[in-house]
């Protein structure tokens, strides 16, 4: 068992007088591979955001790699954390060629104008844009990328700076069959990786949990439904208090989830 990655006690955050999250505990070790699910709204993108240090909380105390919110430099906290999101998507400049900004991250910035880049640099980003299938990819623009192929440049771009936290917020959303069955693929063989960083997914589709994921947090209206390793907290019994709904769970023989509503 590593260190402790992240530690949230007793976190709230309100927000024009509404209650985003509520009472949260919550503790991720260096060796897990974490997934957060609940529905539109549960509070799981700004749980996100708490934990990639660009949100303070109203209440509760937040530990990021040992650095304890309010009492540290976030900007030299936030390049240990990887985050691949629709809102950073969104930044991207449409002509930025998928080699530069994957070498951007490296500085943390967007948008490649005169920086130097050494051959290591390089070597690892073309590693990475070619270990998340998008070597063919290299000099197109990321304005012309299907929305899989922008969600794995994404995640090779979060990579990028080896960090030792990745964030990844609902990767899958968006994907056709084939391209979200190719993400889940890598993110699974990510997730069996020891050499990886200990990672966060969030998600409101429990089909779209990779294989090799090791522990479930489940989100209702902003307070904790469930957590823990994942073979005991994702039952059927927690997904449908999660939901609000009468849910059945199977488990495939390679480890992925199927949820289905119960007739009735």
């Amino acid at each position: 068992m590593g260190g402790q990655v992240l530690r949230l006690q007793d976190v709230a955050v309100r927000r024009d007088g509404a209650a985003l999250l509520r009472g949260i505990d919550w503790t991720v070790e260096e060796d897990e591979r974490w997934v957060v699910i609940g529905a539109n709204g549960a509070g799981k993108t700004t749980l996100l955001q708490v934990a990639s240090a660009l949100l303070y909380p109203s209440d509760g105390s937040v530990e990021i790699l040992g650095e304890r919110l309010g009492q540290t430099d976030v900007f030299d906290l936030r390049p240990r954390i990887g985050l691949a999101s629709a809102a950073v998507a969104e930044r991207v400049p449409p002509d930025e060629k998928v080699i530069d900004l994957v070498l951007t991250a490296s500085y943390a910035i967007l948008g490649r104008w005169n920086e130097e880049y050494d051959s290591g640099d390089v070597t690892r980003a073309v590693e990475l844009i070619d270990q998340l299938g998008c070597a063919h990819l290299i000099r197109r623009k990321f304005g012309t990328l299907s929305e899989g192929e922008r969600k794995r440049v994404q995640i090779a771009r979060a990579m990028m700076p080896d960090p030792e936290l990745l964030l990844l917020d609902e990767p899958a959303a968006g994907l056709d069959l084939g391209g979200r069955e190719d993400l889940l693929r890598r993110l699974s063989a990510l997730a069996y990786d020891a050499a990886a960083p200990t990672m966060v997914l969030v998600t409101h589709h429990v089909e779209e949990v990779p294989s090799g994921f090791t522990h479930v947090l489940l989100l209702r209206h902003g307070s904790v439904v469930a957590q823990g390793p994942i073979e005991y907290v994702m039952t059927a019994d927690n997904l449908s208090r999660t939901f609000g709904v009468p849910l059945s769970l199977e488990r495939s023989s390679d480890g992925r989830w199927y949820a289905r509503a119960l007739p009735g």
